[in-house]
C-alpha cells in the first residue's frame, strides 16, 4: 500500500554414529530428522494445526473433523474467498484476521474502538474489528485493506494516499482508507470538507496528517 510500508560439518557428523555407538541410534536419528522435515513442510503448506484455508467456493472438506474442545468453527467470505477457522468464543475479529488468517494489513491499535486503525468492512459497513467477536460473523462478507485493490492495481483511495502523501508512519493508514471508502460510498455523508472530517473523526492519526488525508479522500470522490 505504501512504498515505506526478509552447518555442514555438524550435519556430516550427525549422519554417522560415534565410535562404539549402537547402530540403531543412527536409524532413530534419521527417523526423527524425517519427522521434523515433514512437520515443517506441513506448516509451510498451510496444513498446520489451526491454519485457515480457502477456495473460490465453499471451504474445503478437510474441516469435516470437529473443532477442538472449547473452540467454535466460523465460516465467512473475506476479500472474495471463503475462509473457515476454529476460534475460542472470546477471540475478537481483529485477532482472527491477523493471527489465524495472516492478513496483517489491518492494524491493532487501542483495542478499545477509539483509534480506528482496525477498521474493516462487514457486509459493506465499516466497523472497528477490535470490538466484534469472530464467532458473530458466521456467513458474513468481510473486506480488509488487502481486498481493496485487484492484484497489482491499486484502489483509487490507495493511489490518492500515495499522490497526496497522506501518511507518515503509516500505522493508521489502512484504517483511514477503509473508513474513507465507506463514507465515499455513503450518500448520507455530505461532500464538504467539514462533513468528511466529521465522518472520519473516528480514525486517529498520531502523526497529524489530517490535511493530506482529507485531500486524498476528496480527490477520490467520483472515482469509487
Amino acid at each position: 500500500m505504501s512504498n515505506r510500508d526478509q552447518s555442514g560439518a555438524v550435519r556430516g557428523a550427525a549422519d554417522h554414529p560415534r565410535k562404539g555407538q549402537p547402530a540403531h541410534s543412527e536409524s532413530r536419528r534419521r527417523f526423527m530428522k524425517s519427522v521434523g522435515m515433514s512437520s515443517i513442510a506441513a506448516a509451510t503448506s498451510g496444513a498446520g494445526l489451526g491454519q485457515a484455508f480457502a477456495d473460490e467456493g465453499a471451504p474445503e472438506s478437510a474441516t469435516n473433523d470437529a473443532p477442538a474442545e472449547g473452540k467454535t468453527r466460523v465460516t465467512f467470505k473475506i476479500n472474495g474467498k471463503m475462509k473457515q477457522i476454529d476460534v475460542t468464543p472470546n477471540v475478537i475479529l481483529l485477532d482472527a484476521i491477523r493471527d489465524d488468517l495472516q492478513l496483517t494489513g489491518t492494524k491493532k491499535g487501542c483495542d478499545h474502538g477509539q483509534c480506528g486503525a482496525c477498521t474493516i468492512h462487514v457486509n459493506g459497513v465499516a466497523i472497528n474489528s477490535c470490538l466484534s467477536l469472530a464467532v458473530m460473523h458466521e456467513g458474513d462478507e468481510i473486506t480488509t485493506v488487502e481486498g481493496l485493490g485487484e492484484g497489482d492495481q491499486l484502489h483509487p483511495i490507495q493511489q490518492a494516499f500515495l499522490e497526496e502523501d497522506a501518511y507518515q508512519c503509516g500505522y493508521c493508514t489502512s484504517g483511514q482508507m477503509m473508513s474513507a471508502t465507506s463514507i465515499l460510498a455513503d450518500d448520507r455523508v455530505g461532500t464538504s470538507d467539514e462533513a468528511v472530517r466529521e465522518a472520519m473523526s473516528g480514525n486517529i492519526c498520531r502523526c497529524g496528517a489530517y490535511k493530506n488525508i482529507l485531500a486524498a479522500v476528496q480527490s477520490t470522490r467520483g472515482k469509487v
